[in-house]
């Protein structure tokens, strides 16, 4: 069965297998977000099989880059809750604090991973003159 050609109405779709080669999340790790609804399929075929959208994509992403920072899926999910509400509220002063915070956050798990690697780097370094 072909896919129907993307119109303004019928935006393309990605199965699982596009949205693995997209992230380099196994199929099991999207399977599991749609499971506990952080980021559930936009549709099914008729097949049953999962149908993501570009913007499910997007988010897909998002969630990709929180993961090595240590953030759970709860926060995950809250965080891509308050971009939803600043993608049609820009001004929602509320959402903004929260984005900031998610933000400082990030950077100092960031910051700490950082730190984190640097010492592996040393460690690696020292090694290699015994």
């Amino acid at each position: 069965m072909t896919e129907p050609e993307p119109t303004a109405t019928n935006a393309r779709t990605l199965h699982i297998g596009d949205m693995v080669e997209a992230t380099g999340l196994s199929h099991r790790t999207i399977r599991h977000y749609d499971e506990v609804g952080l980021l559930p399929a936009s549709t099914r075929s008729e097949g049953g099989f999962r149908l993501y959208t570009e913007s499910d994509l997007q988010r897909m992403l998002v969630i990709r880059s929180m993961k090595p920072l240590g953030f759970t899926l709860e926060e995950m999910g809250e965080l891509l809750d308050t971009v939803d509400i600043l993608d049609a509220e820009p001004g929602n002063k509320t959402a903004r604090v929260k984005l900031d915070e998610y933000t400082e956050r990030a950077i100092t798990k960031r910051n700490k991973l950082a730190l984190n690697l640097e010492r592996a780097e040393s460690f690696i370094a020292d090694l290699h003159t015994k």
